[in-house]
């Protein structure tokens, strides 16, 4: 969404600017979504690290990769016991159900590694979506939606995975304490704030509201982070793929003709060009694939840097940040980091 129509300080918590804004400050994002969290499901939340934007790139370049708002890992003795993704939704253009259905793959397959026997090790998944109008239309302030056996309901059926829908102006389910929480997050004043939690939720927001930095920030990247980075690896891969196949095509088509004009003479069959037609196009494919590939991921890095850059964080943790969502590059991180950070 845009940010234009109203200044910093008259921005709420469903603003993506805003809960992105507290999702990158270091000093109050972890206590800030450990206080949410705690509220809105009702449960205690432990130790938990808090990333802003998280990029997961597609594992090929015609498909699509996705970018959570706000995502949340709560560990336990060292180890990850749950993720949180938490998404802010201010209209009702996209068909959230597979739309989340389709984000929960993307973020468990990051815990699945080659080999993997036994699957009980994989983090329980929260996806919580935030949204201002009422998704199902039954006036529920909360939606909670687990997997189930159709013949037998009674049946436990734990797969750790929860989708959770929470409408702020909802009336039935929930809490005092959920609906004080939601009313909050639907509009973001003082006013508002009328118990503990949402008191404490006030304090962070007044906090970051008036950080000189988010105020800076507020006009320049609002727009930019809500249109162009959700497409971004859409439009440069279009763009480097129709450059390489240009220079690729050329260079293979004279390499052929040339081939073709020497060795192809009238005893040559429907069959043998055939053959040759298909090895030509193989080749091209191979080719056109590799280095799209490589340039595509060299441009998303290079992207993701500058953005990173341009929000205000900092070049380590753009170098964590590069490590966790181009695992494959780990070993260039630093590097990378250091040859497009913009000094």
């Amino acid at each position: 969404m845009g940010y234009t129509k109203k200044t910093l300080q008259e921005l709420d918590l469903i603003d993506n600017f805003l809960s992105n804004a507290i999702a990158s400050n270091k000093e109050i994002n972890e206590p800030f979504y450990r206080l949410l969290l705690s509220v809105l499901l009702g449960k205690e939340i432990k130790t938990v690290r808090v990333l802003a934007q998280q990029i997961i790139p597609a594992a090929t370049p015609e498909l699509r990769g996705i970018r959570m708002d706000v995502e949340i890992t709560e560990y336990e003795e060292g180890s990850v016991t749950n993720v949180y993704d938490v998404e802010p939704h201010l209209k009702d253009a996209l068909h959230l159900p597979r739309h989340n259905r389709y984000y929960q793959a993307k973020i468990d397959g990051r815990y699945v590694r080659r080999g993997l026997k036994d699957f009980s090790g994989i983090p329980n998944l929260y996806v919580i979506t935030i949204t201002n109008y009422d998704l199902f239309g039954k006036d529920y302030m909360m939606y909670t939606v687990r997997n189930s056996c159709v013949e037998v309901p009674e049946l436990e059926y734990d797969d750790g995975l929860q989708f959770v829908y929470f409408y702020t102006k909802g009336q039935k389910g929930g809490s005092q304490a959920i609906k004080n929480m939601l009313t909050y997050i639907q509009n973001s004043d003082s006013k508002n704030a009328v118990d503990e939690a949402t008191r404490k939720m006030d304090s962070y927001v007044m906090k970051v509201k008036n950080l000189p930095e988010v105020e800076a920030g507020y006009m320049t990247l609002g727009d930019w982070i809500d249109i162009i980075s959700e497409d971004i690896r859409e439009d440069m891969r279009d763009e480097v793929t129709k450059e390489v196949r240009e220079e690729v095509t050329e260079a293979v088509t004279k390499e052929v003709t040339e081939a073709v004009t020497k060795e192809v003479t009238e005893a040559v069959t429907k069959e043998v060009t055939e053959a040759v037609t298909k090895e030509v196009t193989e080749a091209v494919t191979k080719t056109v694939t590799e280095e799209v590939t490589k340039e595509v991921t060299e441009k998303n890095m290079k992207a993701f840097i500058e953005m990173v850059q341009e929000y205000h964080d900092t070049k380590e943790n753009a170098v964590d940040k590069l490590r966790d969502i181009f695992p494959e590059y780990a070993d260039q991180a630093e590097e990378l980091a250091e040859k497009y950070w913009q000094n």
